[in-house]
């Protein structure tokens, strides 16, 4: 698994970057990165396919449940559940932990390639990143312009 952080930015050459656009920087990229992952994923899944997996994104209960039910019957039990409990420490029965585990088990029926799409999509995004550095790193950068000084009044 892949972080997003200080290490990410060093690996990319990034870590001249100043602490207040770390963060902002990191949240693009953590946006870039789901909507092409998204896209990446979405092809060749069927409307329906992509409604129901809406559904479970969105953290519609029911639907989640009717899945879960379907698909994972017994995914209290399932190691990567306990896992990803461990790891949120959320309680068993938190609809979010459901949502997070319900959407990683959708994509592990539906698009069992979704970590190796995931991973290919980083690179090309680590690669785009790389290759803009310098601009990215002199757009960052670059201090506000400062106002000329101001001329002492003259006297009369």
């Amino acid at each position: 698994m892949f972080q997003l952080d200080d290490k990410f930015l060093q690996d990319l050459g990034l870590d001249q970057l100043p602490e207040e656009q770390k963060k902002p920087f990191l949240e693009h990229i953590y946006s870039e990165l789901e909507l092409k992952v998204g896209t990446r994923l979405s092809d060749g899944l069927s409307d329906t396919q992509l409604g129901e997996f809406e559904k479970i994104i969105d953290r519609d209960e029911e639907a989640i449940a009717t899945w879960l039910s379907l698909h994972a019957p017994d995914f209290m039990q399932e190691e990567s559940f306990t896992r990803l409990q461990q790891a949120t420490k959320l309680e068993a029965t938190d609809p979010r932990l459901k949502s997070e585990f319900a959407a990683t088990k959708w994509l592990e029926v539906n698009r069992p390639d979704y970590r190796t799409v995931v991973a290919e999509v980083l690179e090309e995004l680590k690669k785009e990143i790389i290759t803009n550095r310098d601009a990215i790193l002199g757009s960052m950068t670059q201090q506000p312009p400062q106002e000329p000084p101001q001329q002492p009044p003259i006297a009369a």
